[in-house]
């Protein structure tokens, strides 16, 4: 089986699988890739019509924010997931770290549908031994609950 031959049957057989996928019944490749972009369009569909559903549900106290905290042999690592965009927050959790004394040596942050922070933060000197992983912890968690309150007053 030549290189070419052998390209057109790993091809084929991905095709196949694309149209196992999609319960298309299109026999050929232009119809099996249509039929999974429709396919396509509504699982989109679906996952927007969830997410309304998640959105209008209400909770008695909505937990906006999955938050974990590591210590490092000098520091923390801080996640921060919330599943939607939180203007604002970010600010909070920075001036948390502010008041516990943390220097954010490094960070990455994504704000386009949802809130995702990674820092890693080192203590101040002065505040060598005063603070562990749940004392930062609480500090963020407070940090969300106060900019959640505040958030809903506007």
């Amino acid at each position: 089986m030549s290189s070419g031959d052998r390209k057109k049957a790993v091809l084929y057989h991905q095709l196949q699988q694309l149209r196992a996928a999609t319960n298309s019944n299109a026999l050929n490749k232009a119809s099996i890739i249509v039929d999974a972009s429709n396919y396509i369009k509504e699982l989109k569909q679906k996952v927007d019509t969830l997410r309304q559903g998640v959105g209008t549900s209400t909770s008695p106290n909505p937990s906006p924010a999955q938050v974990t905290v590591e210590t490092l042999e000098r520091g923390f690592l801080i996640n921060v997931l919330s599943d939607k965009n939180s203007p604002g927050l970010l600010v909070s959790i920075l001036e948390a770290f502010e008041e516990l004394g943390l220097d954010v040596l490094d960070a990455r942050v994504s704000c386009s549908d949802t809130f995702q922070l990674e820092a890693v933060g080192g203590e101040n000197q002065g505040q060598a031994d005063s603070i562990d992983a749940h004392v930062v912890k609480q500090a963020v968690l407070q940090a969300i609950q106060n900019w959640s309150q505040s958030s809903e007053q506007d």
